[in-house]
């Protein structure tokens, strides 16, 4: 009963997670149509949300700081790839891709996991795994609308495949259950590492950072630039990485992943709500194939898991991952830009 309480938890909580990562496609919009850089929008989520997880996280720590020493490079490894890297990767991709493409080349990511699994541990995906995996990719190609004709920049592909590469880190970092930090000093230790990496390719110049103090256009009123940027600090920074690292230490680099998916359903959701992008037929489609796709992936864990439902979760956080060497929640979580449909 403990085990299956902490799955249908570790479910919620990533489903929040998502919810709120899916905040960020929005309150980046508002901001970045006033003039703020993709690149200072999120640099402002990440040092806000850094300096507000500073006290909470040192609290929880308590004089434990060996422990950063210790985890350093899972912090390191959180940071540069699975924060930094990846939304700095998928900024150039959009810079030479459409959006939708971008994003898809990015969620490639969830299927990275499995490969991971299965090539390091030689946890081989199952039939219905791999059609939850195929399920859930046409979705979201048709949430995101790619169906069109698009010219596939070669360079901008390259950048999409690196942000895929940081979500997939992302994931299995934050799936590590043999990481003794908590998820809250997890999240702030890898958004203070992301933060000082983006100030610093800022100042060299590899990334334009640029913004304004006017006001932004939200819920179709003009409102202070502050309300979008605590939005994406706090909603879709704060709470949305340390939910995500929780919920993939219950259930799962794997499950986790796909889970993850479902951002997209909530992105679109508040595009709708808080800038009037409206949905169309297609979008709604592919929802449906979403969740199908993640239904799958979680019957497939189930079914093999007998009376202990946890088990593709935790026992696989505890067994499979503790070999993991520390070395990622888009935004990565999955990463920001303006355009991106929802949030992010």
């Amino acid at each position: 009963m403990q085990v299956a309480t902490r799955q249908q938890a570790g479910l919620g909580t990533a489903l929040l997670s998502a919810a709120a990562f899916g905040t960020s496609g929005a309150f980046a919009t508002a901001l970045i149509d006033s003039g703020w850089s993709p690149a200072a929008a999120v640099t402002a989520r990440l040092l806000v949300a850094a300096a507000v997880l500073s006290i909470p996280a040192l609290h929880v720590l308590r004089g434990r700081y060996g422990m950063l020493l210790r985890e350093r490079r899972s912090i390191a490894t959180y940071g540069v790839l699975a924060i930094a890297a990846a939304q700095l990767c998928y900024f150039n991709a959009v810079a030479r891709l459409s959006v939708g493409v971008a994003l898809l080349l990015e969620y490639l990511g969830i299927l990275l996991v499995v490969g991971w699994l299965w090539l390091r541990h030689g946890n081989r995906p199952r039939r219905l795994t791999v059609a939850g995996a195929a399920t859930a990719l046409l979705g979201l190609a048709l949430v995101l609308d790619v169906t069109g004709s698009h010219h596939l920049d070669p360079v901008g592909v390259l950048w999409g495949l690196g942000a895929a590469v940081g979500l997939a880190v992302y994931f299995v970092v934050s799936a590590q259950a043999d990481n003794s930090l908590p998820p809250i000093v997890m999240a702030w230790g890898g958004m203070a590492v992301a933060s000082l990496c983006l100030v610093v390719v800022g100042v060299l110049g590899v990334v334009p950072i640029s913004a304004g103090t006017q006001d932004v256009q939200l819920l179709h009123h003009r409102t202070s630039w502050l309300v979008p940027v605590l939005g994406i600090s706090l909603v879709a920074g704060v709470f949305a990485y340390s939910a995500g690292i929780t919920a993939a230490r219950a259930l799962g680099a794997k499950l986790a992943s796909f889970l993850g998916l479902s951002e997209v359903l909530f992105a679109v959701l508040l595009a709708w709500l808080l800038l009037g992008q409206l949905p169309g037929p297609a979008q709604i489609v592919g929802g449906a194939f979403i969740v199908a796709g993640v239904a799958l992936v979680q019957w497939d864990e189930l079914r093999t898991t007998g009376t202990d439902p946890v088990e593709s979760g935790s026992v696989e956080s505890e067994t499979v991952w503790s070999e993991t060497v520390a070395g990622p929640e888009a935004d990565l979580a999955p990463a920001l830009v303006a355009a991106e449909p929802q949030r992010g």
